[in-house]
């Protein structure tokens, strides 16, 4: 009796042992992998090329044209102007400056070479370091040309309809000091700092802080003789274990009994999907996404995880309808089998991904490792909603049909093969509400982009995650002990 009371608190102080190392093992390696991400992301407030209608003037010398506005930019490191240059090889040079209009400061300034200049190209001030402090502030690019003459000029490009001043900010072209109607073709970019990355470490403090005042809650529970769902879980695991790796390599085999290539289809099977929708949604479906293989292979790899793992543990429970009626094992082992045996294939699929990167020529950067942290939010997803399904076929047999119809819209309605560019804007709130697609996006970031997402984006992921395992742990639980009456 007192071995059963005292393995309970010991299996805890492992479990705190673990964690607490774990977690902060995890901040630290994260702060590296992250890199610049973790402080910096572009800003919100880029100006973007507008399409170019009209010419402003032949810039020869003495003529003027500037652009003021006001940038929601944090830190400013590019500004470009588009050209026209009437189809010819023009003469002299043209002169862009940047200035601050606010305390008359010359920010940036360089020189171009006229005969340089391509019909509808850019040229572009660039700053050694990111210029800071000019969030909201009146700024005035001006263009002007010391020595260009008349029939061989280049011609800065304008947009004519007025902007919305709400949306775009404070903007007024002049062209030889007269203001005219329209918007300069230019742009400014640059980045924004993040504020949960500036303040990192202090929510990890408070996230290590929150995981210790939980676990002493645990401890607090344990030492009045109560219950505590996950060390009974913990425990239970622990007890069966050797009956998971036999249920676990049962569903492995049974997938591939009677197969030539038996588990070679793991590796295979990603490929050859992969090869088919390439064809279709590169030759037949023109699209403009570089290292599309990898793009395509990483979605398919994903989706195929999470619609086998679901699909496996939604028949778990009454699959097992002879083992369950006869000996008692903890009921929500079965689901639990059933994806892990999901997640061996899900392992081995991620052979051909590696393949296809390096022939393809995707460089790996540290980022790539991040990867795995979204690939284990659609592990833990898939288990949330595997024992959501799970309870729910006991009760309602045609769950199985549904199943199959809605994994299909699931999967159009998921950017695997397409990119997400090409939904009309009153179609993206699918992909906001689409758990997948936040888990595939960021991936594919890690992978293909070689950053980090935003750190707010890994909570997001994390969140949705966990609070999926936790109502699939609920219903689940809520609902077993009736599960005999109805198998």
């Amino acid at each position: 009796m007192q071995q059963e009371q005292t393995q309970p608190k010991r299996i805890l102080r492992r479990l705190a042992v673990v964690l607490l190392v774990g977690y902060l093992a995890a901040v630290v390696l994260f702060y590296f992998l992250a890199g610049e991400q973790l402080h910096l992301r572009e800003s919100r407030g880029n100006i973007g090329l507008l399409p170019a209608e009209s010419g402003t003037v032949e810039l020869t010398a003495g003529c003027t044209v500037e652009q003021r506005f006001t940038a929601k930019i944090q830190r400013l490191e590019q500004v470009s102007v588009q050209w026209g240059t009437y189809y010819r090889q023009n003469d002299g040079t043209v002169l862009l400056e940047l200035w601050n209009l606010q305390n008359g400061q010359l920010l940036l300034s360089q020189t171009f070479d006229a005969a340089a200049i391509l019909e509808g190209g850019l040229t572009t001030l660039t700053a050694e370091k990111p210029i800071e402090g000019l969030y909201l502030l009146p700024l005035a690019l001006r263009i002007t040309s010391p020595d260009s003459q008349l029939g061989s000029a280049a011609s800065p490009l304008m947009n004519l309809q007025p902007q919305a001043e709400e949306k775009e900010g404070s903007r007024q072209l002049f062209i030889n000091g007269e203001p005219v109607a329209g918007t300069l073709c230019f742009s400014a970019t640059g980045t924004d700092y993040i504020w949960t990355g500036l303040h990192y470490w202090e929510f990890t403090a408070a996230g290590f802080a929150l995981l210790l005042f939980l676990l002493m809650g645990i401890w607090h529970h344990l030492k009045k003789g109560r219950r505590s769902y996950i060390v009974n879980a913990i425990i239970a695991v622990q007890r069966y274990r050797f009956l998971i790796r036999q249920l676990v390599a049962r569903d492995f085999k049974t997938k591939y009994k009677r197969s030539v290539l038996g588990m070679f289809w793991s590796f295979l099977n990603p490929l050859l999907t992969m090869c088919v929708q390439y064809f279709v949604f590169s030759t037949i479906f023109k699209n403009d996404i570089s290292h599309y293989i990898v793009y395509l292979l990483i979605g398919v790899v994903v989706f195929n995880f999470f619609s086998e793992a679901c699909g496996m543990a939604l028949g778990s429970i009454v699959g097992n309808t002879s083992l369950i009626t006869k000996v008692y094992v903890p009921k929500y082992i079965y689901p639990l089998t059933r994806v892990m045996s999901s997640v061996v294939n899900f392992g081995i699929s991620l052979l051909p991904l590696i393949l296809a990167s390096l022939i393809t020529g995707v460089h790996f950067q540290k980022s790539v490792l991040l990867s795995f942290y979204f690939f284990s939010c659609v592990i833990v997803f898939s288990m949330g909603l595997g024992l959501f399904l799970s309870a729910a076929m006991v009760f309602f047999r045609d769950v199985q049909f549904l199943w199959g119809v809605l994994s299909m819209i699931w999967m159009y309605a998921t950017p695997i093969f397409y990119p997400e560019t090409i939904l009309p804007d009153n179609f993206k709130i699918i992909l906001q509400v689409n758990p997948l697609y936040h888990f595939l996006k960021n991936a594919r970031v890690c992978i293909l982009d070689g950053i980090s997402p935003e750190p707010i984006v890994y909570i997001q992921c994390m969140w949705i995650a966990l609070v999926t395992l936790v109502i699939g742990a609920v219903v689940f639980q809520k609902s077993q002990d009736k599960f005999v009456l109805y198998l």
